[in-house]
C-alpha cells in the first residue's frame, strides 16, 4: 500500500521538496540545541534535520511507520548518529526540561491541543510549525489575535513564515496550510501569567460594542484613564480585543493594576 494513502491518525505528509528546504533552512538558520520532530512520518523533514549534526529525537504516532523511519535512520549512516525515533503521542509526550528546539508537520486536526501544549512546556526556546491556514494567521496575529495568541503573547513570539498550498501534501487536504514560528521571549512582558490571562479572558467574553466598553466592563480600568490611552495609543474607536498587539496587550494590562515586567 502506498504509505500516503493511509491517513489512519489524520497526517498529510510533505511532498514539496522545496518546502521540506525552507524547513531546514529555517531551523538551521534561526534555532539551536536538540531538535524534537513532531509527527514525523515517513521522514521527509527527518533525514535534513538528521544531518544538521545536532541531537534529533523524531516522534511519530504510528507504530509502523516509527519502525519504518527507525530502519531508514539506520541507512542514513554516521549523518544519524545522533537521530532517534521514538514511537509516541504527541499529547503525551514528556518533553525535556532542557532547552530545545521543536519542529513539525502538525495533523490539522489536532493543531490547536499540540499548540497549547507546547505553550504550556517550560524549556523548548523556539517552534517551527507546519499548521492549518487559519491557525497560523490567528497565532500571529494577522487580521487579528485570537483569544488564545493573546493570553500567551506576553511569553512567545508568534511569526507567520509563509502560506503553503494544499497540493504541497500527500494526501491533498481540502485546505492550505502555514508555516509559522514561536519563539520563547528572554524576558516576559508580564509576570503575572494566570491573573493576566484571566484578564484577556475577561475582556474578550464581555459583551459590549467596542474595546472601550469591553474594558470597562471589567471594572479594572477607570473610565478616563482608558481613553487616554487608547488616545495615546490611536487605537480606532471601534477597534475589538482581537487588534491589540502584544505590548498594546501588556500596557492594558498595567493599567488595570498588573506587573509589567521590571527593566532595569
Amino acid at each position: 500500500m502506498d504509505t500516503y494513502q493511509r491517513q489512519d491518525f489524520g497526517q498529510n505528509f510533505l511532498a514539496d521538496p522545496r518546502l521540506i528546504a525552507a524547513v531546514e533552512r529555517l531551523v538551521r538558520t534561526g534555532t539551536s540545541g536538540p531538535i524534537i520532530e513532531l509527527g514525523a512520518g515517513d521522514g521527509a523533514l527527518t533525514r535534513p534535520l538528521a544531518q544538521l549534526g545536532r541531537q534529533l529525537t523524531a516522534l511519530e504516532i504510528d507504530p509502523r511507520r516509527a519502525r519504518r523511519l527507525a530502519a531508514k535512520v539506520r541507512a542514513y549512516g554516521a549523518s544519524s548518529a545522533d537521530t532517534e525515533v521514538v514511537c509516541a503521542d504527541i499529547l503525551r509526550y514528556r518533553f525535556p526540561d532542557t532547552p530545545h528546539t521543536v519542529v513539525g508537520n502538525i495533523p490539522f486536526h489536532l493543531t490547536t491541543a499540540i499548540i497549547r501544549k507546547l505553550l504550556a512546556e517550560r524549556a523548548w526556546t523556539c517552534a517551527v510549525l507546519i499548521v492549518q491556514w487559519e491557525v497560523a494567521r490567528r497565532r500571529a496575529g494577522v487580521g487579528g489575535a485570537s483569544m488564545l495568541t493573546a493570553t500567551w503573547w506576553p511569553w512567545y513570539d508568534f511569526r507567520l513564515v509563509r502560506r503553503i498550498p494544499a497540493a504541497s501534501f500527500r494526501p491533498v487536504p481540502s485546505v492550505d496550510a502555514g508555516l509559522m514560528t514561536m519563539h520563547r521571549r528572554p524576558a516576559p512582558l508580564v509576570t503575572e501569567q494566570r491573573a493576566y490571562q484571566a484578564f484577556v479572558k475577561q475582556v474578550f467574553q464581555s459583551p459590549g460594542r467596542g474595546l472601550p466598553a469591553m474594558v470597562l466592563r471589567t471594572g479594572r480600568v477607570r473610565r478616563a484613564e482608558l481613553h487616554a490611552w487608547i488616545h495615546r495609543n490611536r487605537i480606532a474607536a471601534r477597534a475589538l480585543p482581537k487588534d491589540l498587539t502584544a505590548e498594546q496587550w501588556a500596557e492594558l494590562w498595567t493599567l488595570a493594576g498588573g506587573q509589567g515586567q521590571r527593566r532595569s
